[in-house]
């Protein structure tokens, strides 16, 4: 329940942005205008939002069938560990990306997809591989994928609205532009709001997915290992030039694939990766397991009650 409330509060928070910004560009028509545009969205969004997003990284759907090895491995792995959670088949995707990353979408548990780029697959080993896709099951299973896709297209909208506010803030019957001030606030402070809704709506949620994704694989060392390799890829200026074109979308990935290079990092999606990693450290005495870096993960095994209502 509380899940929920805090779903709907960021999602309300979002929408009164949008709501606001529509005011200070065009007065009570404006707002009218936004305020029906956003509830349109909002429902579009509910529906389709993860096919949205799937499109604009031209993600593949791939299965456990795919003639590489390597991504057949990388399916096979990923619904071994979506029964270990409970969770029904996920749909699975690749992106082809160098970046090393990875994200979760769908609007509920039943409609949930999972992708990774080429890049991640490349550079982690199986192990690590399994321990980034229990986190991303861990979204689905923690509902945050409604959220998480939501939020990117309406935070989206909120940029494209301020590019727009001087193009659309109104003239006089002379001509002259009208609600100059309305506009440059929405220029400057829509993209700022926005950005700071994605930044609670993220660390947050990665913290606990960690967490759950920990428990998921049974190896909180692999998904740490996985999160410091990702990050010292990323500090090296790994250009994702789909999260540059769409950056609202930053949030959803396990580490920011924005490389900063037009201020996009000026406020950071994602917790501290070294944070992450010290919290996933503490949970290896609780958990009693925890294999050294450069062992493989052995199989847990997966028993009828843990076994999602597809697997037999």
């Amino acid at each position: 329940m509380q899940n929920h409330l805090r779903t709907f509060t960021l999602l309300a928070a979002l929408t009164a942005l949008f709501v606001g910004a529509g005011y200070l560009i065009g007065g009570p028509t404006g707002m009218l205008l936004a305020f029906v545009f956003a509830a349109g969205m909002n429902l579009i969004s509910y529906w389709n939002a993860d096919k949205i997003v799937l499109k604009m990284y031209r993600a593949v759907e791939v299965d456990e069938q795919h003639p590489e090895p390597l991504i057949r491995n990388y399916a096979a792995d990923t619904l071994e560990l979506a029964q270990r959670a409970g969770l029904p088949r996920p749909r699975i995707y690749v992106i082809d990306q160098d970046q090393p990353n990875a994200f979760a979408t769908g609007r509920d548990p039943q409609h949930a997809a999972v992708a990774a780029t080429r890049g991640l697959l490349g550079m982690l080993d199986r192990r690590e591989i399994r321990g980034v896709m229990a986190h991303e099951l861990a979204h689905v299973k923690n509902r945050d994928t409604l959220t998480m896709t939501v939020t990117a297209t309406i935070a989206g909208a909120i940029g494209a609205l301020a590019n727009f506010a001087f193009l659309f803030g109104g003239r006089d019957e002379e001509g002259r532009p009208t609600g100059m001030v309305g506009a440059i606030a929405v220029a400057i402070l829509g993209p700022i709001a926005a950005s700071l809704v994605q930044m609670a709506i993220s660390r947050h949620r990665e913290y606990a997915a960690d967490a759950e994704g920990a428990a998921i694989c049974g190896d909180p060392h692999a998904l740490a290992a996985a999160l410091q390799k990702i990050e010292a890829y990323a500090r090296g200026g790994a250009y994702n030039p789909d999260a540059e074109r769409n950056p609202a979308t930053a949030h959803m990935f396990i580490i920011n694939p924005l490389a900063g290079r037009k201020g996009d990092n000026l406020f950071s999606t994602h917790p501290a990766t070294h944070n992450r990693v010290e919290a996933l450290m503490a949970l290896v005495g609780g958990m009693g397991v925890g294999a050294p870096a450069g062992r493989r993960a052995t199989a847990v095994p997966v028993t009828r009650a843990q076994r999602g209502p597809w697997g037999s």
